[in-house]
């Protein structure tokens, strides 16, 4: 590998906003795949995308927090929801989107790792309770246009309902040693469990 040279070192400390936080970010994520969570530093971070500390503290209080934030950066929603018409073709297209941006390698090793650690660690924990609390958005956003269809019951309009799939995801691939999840799990996950729960 090339020597960083003082122009590459001037270039990188002159980084700011946007720029400046999906570096950190990704020096983020590049250490979580690297060795986890139980190895991450606020220090390591701040080595590897060439700044210092106090560019990290300004945006995240703690490694928890940033470890959150890495996740979501690494398998980032996309802007546009799914919106067929059907609501079981938009839940299997949230689905396999997600399947898609968790299941390579490096996103199942940082979600398993994160995860492994929230007994260890209570302010992990409370960012993980953090982050379900925000979790059912899309897929409320899905359920409600179904509703307005006539395609599901209004009762099952609800954040617990809503969020199951997105669970059972998550829990295919803490359990899947590979991290790789078929679309015919997906399709089960859809026909055999969630679409039974909130269909009129």
């Amino acid at each position: 590998m090339a020597p960083t040279t003082r122009a590459d070192g001037d270039k990188r400390s002159r980084r700011r906003g946007a720029e400046l936080e999906k570096a950190l970010l990704q020096a983020a994520v590049d250490e979580l795949a690297d060795g986890g969570y139980a190895r991450l530093t606020i220090d390591r971070v701040a080595q590897r995308a060439g700044t210092n500390k106090t560019a990290i503290y300004r945006r995240w209080p703690n490694r928890a927090a940033l470890a959150f934030a890495a996740y979501r950066h690494f398998v980032a929603r996309p802007a546009a929801l799914p919106d067929t018409g059907d609501l079981r073709a938009d839940v299997l297209a949230l689905l396999r989107g997600a399947a898609a941006r968790m299941g390579s390698a490096v996103g199942g090793e940082i979600l398993r790792g994160v995860m492994s650690e929230t007994h260890a660690h209570p302010e992990l924990l409370q960012h993980l309770r953090e982050e379900l609390a925000h979790e059912p958005g899309a897929m409320m956003t899905i359920l409600g246009r179904a509703v307005a269809r006539g395609e599901a019951r209004p009762d099952a309009l609800r954040p617990r309902v809503a969020t199951v799939p997105v669970v059972l995801l998550r829990q295919e691939y803490l359990m899947n040693p590979d991290a790789s999840i078929s679309d015919e799990v997906l399709v089960e996950l859809v026909d055999q469990v969630f679409l039974p729960m909130v269909r009129r």
